[in-house]
């Protein structure tokens, strides 16, 4: 059975460009808006939080916020902010805050989404997982 073409999920999504976005994924309260605000503060552009409208296109997957959410992002405790966004960005990683990476080098990870397999990155505990997705949307991973 073909993997479905759209779909619209619990997600947040930033981007440095159209090209070169991260999806971060995880359960409500783990921190996925305060990792985009925090890449946002480090000149990346907001693209959806909280909701995610994905869809396989050509080979890629493309991430666009839900109209009604278009420009919104939440920062707990300071309450829903307005900021610029992309109207759409092409995911090149995927970062899972529901589980902590264990290894120093961990081996290459993989998510597949809507039949688009893409590097995976787990929460990292020594405090620099925004540089570390910085540098990969810009240069990639050594295998």
């Amino acid at each position: 059975m073909a993997a479905p073409a759209a779909a619209n999920i619990h997600a947040t999504a930033v981007a440095l460009d159209a090209g070169r976005g991260v999806l971060i994924l995880g359960p409500s309260g783990a921190g996925k808006s305060a990792l985009a605000l925090r890449l946002m503060a480090l000149g990346a552009h907001l693209v959806a939080d909280d909701r995610v409208d994905l869809r396989h296109e050509a080979g890629a997957l493309l991430a666009a916020a839900p109209a009604a959410l278009f420009g919104l992002i939440e920062a707990r405790g300071a309450g829903i902010l307005r900021a610029t966004a992309l109207a759409s960005a092409r995911i090149a990683l995927v970062v899972d805050l529901s589980e902590s990476e264990t290894e120093r080098l961990p081996p290459m990870r993989h998510s597949e989404i809507l039949g688009v397999s893409l590097p995976l990155v787990l929460r990292l505990q020594d405090g620099h997982l925004e540089a570390a997705i910085l540098q990969w949307l810009r240069g990639g991973r050594q295998a």
